[in-house]
């Protein structure tokens, strides 16, 4: 029951960061809008980057794997489309690859992030608000990159209360 909460939350996150990046022009992933930020590509490399090294082998070794070189996530350079599709599919396939095998039993185990002891139920809500947060940069990037043809990934403006009527972004009970 919970290991399938945090399944559907990250996956609906990737969908969301999805609908973002379908919006980003290929000249559009690689601009930097503001001194020392981020593209949309250095976010996708950072998050990929993250999950693969977080939950390649989740359960029996750091988090922060010795191969992970964080800093280069974040350097500035071109990626075509097709690189930040790549690199976005591969992190996710990580995560969801080491998600499928959690039991709820495994929630109360104790992994290690950077020699921190978490339990799993901890790492995971972790990752998640991480995630979330990227990915709500990658949204607002996204907008910001976008041409008048936005197409709005949550509820659009002045739409709440049609919303409220049939709300189609929620989990659904099961």
């Amino acid at each position: 029951m919970f290991v399938k909460d945090f399944i559907d939350e990250y996956e609906r996150y990737r969908l969301i960061g999805e609908r973002a990046l379908a919006q980003v022009s290929g000249d559009g992933l690689n601009r930097v809008v503001a001194p020392d930020g981020n593209s949309v590509a250095m976010l996708v490399r950072h998050i990929s980057g993250n999950f693969t090294s977080r939950f390649t082998n989740f359960l029996t070794s750091d988090g922060e794997k010795p191969w992970r070189n964080r800093d280069d996530e974040f350097a500035e350079g071109t990626y075509s489309r097709a690189e930040v599709d790549e690199t976005w599919t591969a992190g996710w396939r990580v995560l969801n690859a080491e998600l499928r095998n959690l039991t709820e039993d495994d929630l109360a185990r104790t992994v290690t992030i950077r020699g921190q002891a978490l339990t799993v139920h901890a790492a995971l809500s972790r990752s998640l608000a991480h995630v979330a947060m990227h990915v709500g940069q990658i949204v607002l990037l996204a907008r910001i990159l976008a041409t008048k043809d936005w197409q709005w990934i949550s509820i659009p403006k002045g739409q709440s209360q049609q919303y409220n009527q049939k709300p189609t972004l929620e989990k659904r009970p099961e």
